[in-house]
């Protein structure tokens, strides 16, 4: 199968950025347009691209829309002004994946270094070059995470899996999804449980489709299945990605992750974390500084349109679950597996992060 290309840039300097609208996933394969900074936040913000590698390649192209209003102006002070209200702009767009601020922050830095040195045109050209070098970077990273992690499956094993980690959350193959797709092109026989991932039903509708066209033996269940269908002993792995990992190894997820975790533990399965290194956010010492974003309660009592609650019903819709790190076997990154999962552990083999 052809690689899932979930978002590229088309066209020169005034182009824009096409993706695939996850939200029409998989009934309908749609691509938009993104011609202007707010349209790049709308399609953050209602998940019309997601994943954290995603959202700051989203992030990184959006800089470059954004700043097409003055990128031939000859002021530097409004030029750089302009990055600043786009990069504050698109930083409130989701609070939890730390990819979005690494992106924008490393947009910064780069135009910040040829100011006084270049003309506002040269460095929105180089901007531009650079949110390509973050999308072509994550292309090799998810390889890497592929090729390190495949060999913690083995031949014959379930593996379950939560919310959607393949290449519509990345820019080729994945993070908890390659290291599935790495087994299987290495040969390994595996059957995938894939969780419908409530409410938005990420996993029913993204990541079933992303395996089903890689022609993977795949089996969908709801949430609630997962701990009865370890019970019975058809799952041997967990696997899911991370949005945001602290420095002592707590990990940020899709809800439910945190729930996964704890009936692995009770199972004695491993439980995997897949994340490449601009996940890892070492400024936080544990999981309770992760921001938690907060959802419309809509998604709750109208998932796709329809009322499932009675009116006015109390709703708390956290988009997002910490799993503490004591419940995670190994994490996943491109420069490694990194195991046991402590803090020292983690510092020796991500630091110094990108964003460094």
């Amino acid at each position: 199968m052809k690689n899932i290309e979930t978002l590229h840039w088309v066209g020169k300097q005034d182009g824009c950025l096409r993706m695939i609208d996850q939200t029409r996933l998989p009934l309908e394969f749609v691509e938009i347009e993104c011609r202007d900074v707010e349209a790049v936040w709308e399609a953050v913000k209602m998940l019309r691209v997601r994943g954290a590698p995603a959202i700051g390649i989203a992030a990184a192209y959006g800089v470059c829309v954004g700043l097409q209003t003055v990128s031939n102006c000859q002021d530097e002070a409004d030029f750089f002004g302009r990055l600043d209200e786009v990069t504050d702009y698109l930083a409130t767009s989701r609070p939890t994946a730390v990819n979005l601020f690494w992106a924008l922050e490393r947009m910064k830095e780069t135009a910040g270094q040829f100011r006084g040195k270049k003309s506002p045109a040269e460095i929105a050209a180089i901007l531009l070059a650079e949110a390509k070098a973050i999308h072509q970077e994550d292309r090799r990273i998810c390889r890497a995470m592929g090729r390190h992690g495949a060999k913690l499956l083995a031949d014959g094993s379930g593996v379950l899996t939560h919310c959607n980690t393949g290449g519509l959350a990345t820019a080729d193959y994945g993070t908890a999804l390659a290291v599935i797709f790495a087994a299987a092109e290495s040969g390994k026989r595996l059957r995938v449980y894939a969780d419908e991932t409530r409410p938005l039903l990420q996993g029913a509708r993204l990541t079933t489709w992303e395996l089903m066209q890689r022609g993977i033996d795949v089996t969908l269940i709801c949430d609630s299945m997962a701990a009865w269908v370890m019970r019975e002993g058809r799952v041997q792995a967990v696997i899911t990605g991370a949005d945001r990992i602290a420095a002592n190894g707590d990990a940020a997820n899709k809800i439910g992750t945190y729930g996964l975790a704890l009936s692995a533990a009770a199972h004695d399965i491993p439980f995997y974390v897949a994340a490449p290194a601009s996940t890892f956010d070492l400024s936080l010492a544990d999981g309770g500084a992760i921001p938690i974003e907060q959802r419309d309660p809509a998604e709750v009592t109208h998932g796709f349109g329809r009322q499932t609650a009675p009116d006015g019903v109390e709703v708390y819709n956290p988009a997002f679950d910490v799993t503490p790190a004591r419940l995670i076997h190994t994490l996943i990154s491109e420069h490694g597996l990194i195991r046991p999962v402590t803090r020292e552990k983690i510092a020796e083999t991500i630091a110094p992060t990108p964003a460094a």
